[in-house]
């Protein structure tokens, strides 16, 4: 008789959660590369122009980061 009480007095199992519908997720934001002509660009492809245009003055000493700003200036008007 022990045994009996014994299963039935555990309680009911907690009901089962509803499944997640794929309607209620909202879409994530995902990071991209710019498109726009008007934006800015990034440090690896100023650091890649400004580089070019050191290179193009023959190697010689000059001011890096006025290379630096006329790569980014060049970038942004869409010029190389």
């Amino acid at each position: 008789m022990a045994r009996q009480n014994a299963q039935k007095s555990q309680p009911n199992p907690a009901p089962k959660a509803a499944p997640e519908r794929t309607e209620d997720k909202k879409p994530v934001a995902t990071a991209s590369a710019p498109t726009s002509k008007t934006a800015a660009p990034t440090q690896e492809q100023i650091a890649r122009r400004a580089y070019e245009i050191f290179q193009a003055r023959g190697g010689t000493h000059g001011n890096p980061e006025h290379d630096w700003h006329q790569a980014e200036r060049e970038l942004r008007l869409g010029r190389q």
